[in-house]
């Protein structure tokens, strides 16, 4: 397995680990020469999601895999009530 450097994967697609696309990397959040998270742009219906922000940091711990795309974990994501089984009253 080769390292990649930042700039290799600026502007990679990110998906969830559910095959889902998330959006773009836009940047690395650095400290202490290690990587703390990335910047996504998100895109598609992600952004009604997240209640219509256009970016969010996501933190490395949630980077399941890095490489021509990057896989990150469903958990990194926040939940939202329409994701939720409704049961009908009338059962």
């Amino acid at each position: 397995m080769r390292i990649k450097k930042i700039s290799e994967v600026i502007g990679n697609r990110v998906y969830t680990d559910s095959g889902d696309f998330f959006g773009e990397i836009e940047e690395a959040n650095l400290s202490d020469n290690k990587i703390e998270g990335w910047r996504i742009k998100v895109g598609g219906n992600v952004i009604s999601m997240i209640g219509g922000a256009r970016g969010v940091i996501i933190p490395h711990q949630f980077v399941k895999a890095v490489g021509d795309v990057f896989l990150i974990n469903r958990a990194a994501l926040p939940s939202t009530e329409s994701s939720i089984d409704e049961v009908p009253e009338d059962l």
